[in-house]
């Protein structure tokens, strides 16, 4: 049968420095290490391993020890291994595809965000397309005579 490891319980106030032990988890790092043995090892051989605590304590050093040796003497048999158990990993859920929209490119890197969140990047667009021509703004205060140019033109076809 196997060794249960001993730990001590967390002392309370009240209980005035009394030490009280309990029935453990598994057995520590440091414990299987003073026997000579890993995790995995220990794992293969059906022991629990608790990788959270950091104490050694020696009676659990001691069972362990007296455990092996009946293994190793054929008095005792080890029983199934204890490894890890295996996670399933979950399939990340279906988005809408993102690719084309801004939103999509942005995050890809594909377009500039430096000056999006200033008023500055606004007016620079702004005096860009005035200089190309592209603006209704390009023509202010011509329209008039743009658009008696045109009448004129018309009339003379």
């Amino acid at each position: 049968m196997i060794p249960k490891p001993v730990v001590q319980v967390p002392r309370s106030i009240k209980s005035g420095g009394v030490t009280k032990w309990k029935e453990g988890r598994g057995f520590s790092l440091g414990e299987l290490k003073e026997v000579g043995l890993n995790a995995e090892q220990a794992r293969l051989l059906g022991l629990p391993v608790d990788t959270r605590r950091d104490s050694v304590w020696p009676q659990n050093v001691e069972a362990l020890r007296k455990w092996l040796i009946e293994v190793l003497e054929g008095k005792a048999t080890p029983p199934e291994p204890t490894l890890p158990k295996v996670v399933k990993v979950k399939r990340k859920r279906g988005r809408a595809f993102r690719g084309l929209t801004s939103a999509g490119r942005r995050s890809r890197g594909l377009i500039s965000t430096r000056f999006r969140e200033t008023h500055n990047y606004k007016f620079k667009k702004k005096a860009k397309e005035r200089r190309l021509k592209k603006r209704h703004e390009a023509t202010k205060g011509l329209g008039n005579v743009l658009r008696i140019s045109r009448i004129i033109n018309e009339s003379k076809e």
